[in-house]
């Protein structure tokens, strides 16, 4: 008999109140909430995604393995943070009771080209406990399928460039803290910007020792080149910071960020290929003032020249759309570490989330 898809939800914060709301809209059974915030430990999900008291509080992270042990779901969403090792525990986690995962930390999108060690030690924990692991979000869409699928247009490609800009008080406080919000210059110099001027032997060091901080078209770049069976020869990334000359007010900081310190940054990627085709990649995050909106942009040079462009994108509607749409995917999927670049497009889901006609691993 198909029955519903039953989904853990790990992490609550801004992007969980979307996510939460769009797993029940779909039908899928929402188990349990864990966070790690004492602020939202207790709290109904009803009064955070406007449906009223559903009976289901935020429990305290505390209690995720013992709840892994008893009742087991078939899928976990994480969203917390943006760096693969800040999410390694809970994934490890998951994997050893054998539990799917599907997480919102952009490094998760591709990580091969920026933690393979820390990717390769999750691959074979997934594969032991006989379940999924991936990344997904607004890049999987915006910056990767889509720029793959238009691309099989073009009878010759040069140079691909993309910018997308989204908000940073959108996302809370992990994006906020990894895009430098609220840093005086020297600050955001050292604990953003250092990390890109190194030589290249650096660089190869830290990724292998799982040192290294990709901003979000880092990983983008990687997963473009592995879907179009290109060889990188090279490729370096810069974050530059933002400023505005007025006081700015930051919601997730809760507090104004004055003249002089960063109200976000610029995260540039540049990736050159053995096949002549060129990379240049740009997303800004950032503090908006007040009339600005999310923006994405791509251009795919050669013959013939194609541009994508999407005005005005509903980048948090997005990112946990896709996310919940992807949950009948991740079940099915082979076991293991398994990036999007292996899988085909995501796809809108106009059914509930019922596992019927997904194989069971």
């Amino acid at each position: 008999m198909p029955r519903k898809i039953r989904v853990l939800q790990f992490g609550s914060g801004r992007m969980a109140t979307y996510l939460m709301r769009y797993v029940i809209d779909k039908e899928a059974e929402l188990v349990a909430v864990f966070d790690r915030n004492a602020r939202n430990i207790g709290v109904d999900i009803g009064t955070r995604i406007g449906k009223g008291d559903l009976g289901l509080a935020v429990r305290s992270s505390d209690g995720i393995e013992e709840f892994l042990k008893t009742n087991r779901p078939d899928i976990c969403i994480v969203a917390t943070r943006s760096l693969l090792r800040d999410v390694k525990d809970i994934l490890l986690l998951c994997a050893r009771y054998g539990v799917n995962v599907v997480t919102l930390c952009d490094e998760a999108l591709y990580p091969w080209n920026s933690s393979p060690t820390l990717a390769q030690e999750i691959d074979e924990a997934a594969k032991k406990g006989n379940c999924t692991i991936t990344g997904s979000g607004f890049p999987e869409l915006c910056w990767a399928h889509l720029v793959t699928t238009v691309a099989g247009g073009a009878n010759r490609i040069v140079r691909i460039a993309g910018t997308s800009t989204y908000n940073a008080d959108d996302f809370g406080i992990a994006l906020a803290e990894h895009h430098g919000v609220g840093l005086a210059p020297e600050a955001f110099e050292k604990e953003i910007a250092a990390v890109d001027k190194v030589s290249n032997e650096e660089r190869t060091r830290l990724i292998m020792a799982g040192l290294f901080n990709p901003v979000p078209t880092w990983n983008a770049n990687g997963w473009l080149c592995s879907k179009m069976g290109l060889s990188i020869t090279s490729q370096i990334q810069r974050c530059i910071p933002v400023f505005h000359f007025e006081p700015v007010f930051s919601k997730t900081l809760g507090r104004e960020i004055t003249p002089g310190n960063a109200i976000g940054m610029s995260a540039r990627t540049t990736t050159e290929t053995a096949e002549g085709i060129t990379f240049e990649t740009e997303g800004v995050g950032k503090i908006y003032l007040p009339g600005e909106s999310d923006q994405n942009f791509w251009e795919l040079q050669g013959e013939p020249n194609i541009k994508i462009d999407i005005p005005n994108a509903m980048t948090k509607e997005m990112v946990c759309s896709i996310v919940v749409n992807r949950l009948p995917d991740v079940i099915a999927a082979k076991p293991g570490f398994v990036t999007t670049d292996n899988f085909g497009p995501p796809m809108y889901r106009s059914r509930p989330l019922l596992i019927e006609g997904v194989t069971a691993k």
